[in-house]
């Protein structure tokens, strides 16, 4: 059996790891490499294996980092089935086409700038058409449900707790060139337990082979607790300076449990009833849309509090605003009371939140909230840094607002999360290859599996970088 490690090592983007075993190329997850312009076009246009050789895809989750580069795939040649969960695919159909969408507007201003430079148009690394075209490909099965891959390879998803849908991979192979009998394990993103609305990750007692992500393999999240906490004395010292509530969130994941966390604030009369809450990202209400038809990935938490009669709907209450139009966008401008307004991109990078920023961020009553981690060179990371003068559509502004932060909504298990997750495997893999973080935390997290639990051959792959196993 080899892997090769196409991206998402010593990065958290790009998430591509080929399994070449029985004659067969199995390709889990199929991700966008998210950094410079100039630099994840090329990446993501230029895929470093051919297409039409992949047989198999295996998709952990719906998150653009991990599934973003389907229509790519597809695109260039792959016919073969993309099995992920039933949640997952329906969260990719909105996704894929937003993002389909983004690289269009993208390409769109590089080409102006280009045309002015007399050089050639560049085409979008994937179209709206390429990303409807790639859903037919889609294959959804169930939690704890094998499935047959390929003969001697079987397949089982078992929920990772990260996001609707996400799944960790383990697939149960017999290698014919080994004479053995494998368990290979991908982690996917592994979420944290105790958070509201999703199933905890499911422990599992045996890989062989591990593929683990390691985003925060060097650091602790603050308490759960403490994070609702922090969020209700923000809320509070925001209203109370008559300021508005700006936060940058991820569409899918981070805005919907924003919202359930407010709803509960609110219902326990914690934070102002009357505060009116907006969400300004059509693909966060068409995304809050599928969680709701997904009851069964809830956890015990959010079908108690529906079964209290809180409204019934745990992504709506009374002040609870879903702004998809334009034009509802824009009249967020001309708000003069205090107001939260959550939006897209979580990192800041594009879409509506740019706009709310550009027009709140030079107001000192003002709060930029920042609730995940923030890549290296994105506005968001800039605004964490609290630098004093921010560019927004290439112009400066003064960071006059007040700038928090809040790690323990994080989606992704902490250092602590992630050791807890490898203990319960009763006995230590062969072969553990560490992904999915930055380098300092993926090399700290395979120091942690060697000294403290007793793993050996760990490796923290380079890019590219093939391994047989």
């Amino acid at each position: 059996m080899e892997i090769t490690f196409h991206g998402a090592v010593r990065t958290v983007t790009g998430s591509q790891h080929l399994v070449r075993v029985n004659g067969l190329n199995i390709l889990l997850d199929c991700g966008l490499y998210q950094g410079s312009r100039k630099e994840s076009y090329e990446r993501n246009q230029n895929l470093p294996y051919n297409a039409a050789e992949v047989d198999i895809l295996v998709l952990s989750h719906a998150h653009i980092d991990h599934s973003g580069n389907i229509p790519n795939l597809v695109k260039s040649g792959f016919t073969g089935d993309i099995v992920c969960t039933y949640a997952t695919r329906d969260l990719c159909a909105i996704m894929l086409r937003d993002s389909a969408k983004i690289q269009q507007y993208d390409i769109e201003y590089v080409n102006k700038k280009r045309n002015r430079q007399g050089l050639p148009p560049l085409e979008p690394i994937y179209t709206m058409a390429d990303a409807v075209e790639s859903l037919k490909n889609f294959i959804g099965i169930g939690y704890e449900r094998p499935y047959k891959l390929a003969p001697g390879i079987t397949l089982t998803f078992f929920d990772a707790g990260h996001i609707l849908g996400s799944a960790i991979v383990a697939l149960d192979i017999e290698d014919r060139d080994a004479g053995r009998e494998v368990r290979l394990v991908f982690s996917g993103d592994l979420g944290r337990p105790n958070r509201p609305i999703l199933r905890d990750p499911t422990f599992l007692d045996r890989a062989d082979v591990l593929l683990i992500e390691s985003t925060y393999g060097n650091r602790f999240h603050d308490d759960k607790i403490e994070a609702t906490d922090k969020l209700e004395k923000i809320v509070k010292e925001t209203y109370q300076r008559g300021g508005k509530l700006i936060v940058p969130a991820f569409a899918v994941g981070r805005t919907q449990e924003l919202v359930y966390r407010l709803h509960q604030l609110v219902m326990a009369r914690d934070i102002p009833p009357n505060l009116p809450i907006y969400v300004d990202s059509p693909l966060a209400i068409d995304a809050t849309g599928i969680y709701r038809l997904h009851p069964e990935a809830y956890d015990e938490e959010l079908h108690q509090f529906l079964a209290e009669g809180h409204h019934g709907d745990p992504f709506g209450f009374d002040m609870m605003r879903y702004t998809r139009t334009t034009a509802e966008s824009k009249e967020l401008n001309f708000l003069r009371e205090p107001a939260i307004i959550i939006s897209a991109s979580g990192m800041a990078e594009a879409g509506r939140i740019l706009h709310h920023l550009k027009n709140n961020i030079e107001d000192p009553r003002n709060t930029i909230l920042i609730v995940g981690w923030q890549a290296p060179h994105t506005l968001g990371r800039r605004l964490v840094e609290k630098q004093p003068r921010v560019r927004i559509f290439g112009e400066e502004y003064q960071l006059r607002a007040q700038v928090e932060t809040i790690n323990g909504l994080s989606a992704h298990a902490d250092r602590g999360e992630l050791l807890e997750w490898t203990g319960h495997l009763q006995k230590r893999p062969s072969h553990t290859f560490i992904v999915h973080g930055e380098e300092d935390a993926s090399l700290a997290l395979a120091e942690a599996l060697q000294r403290e639990q007793g793993f050996a051959q760990v490796a923290v792959p380079q890019l590219g970088q093939k391994f047989t196993v």
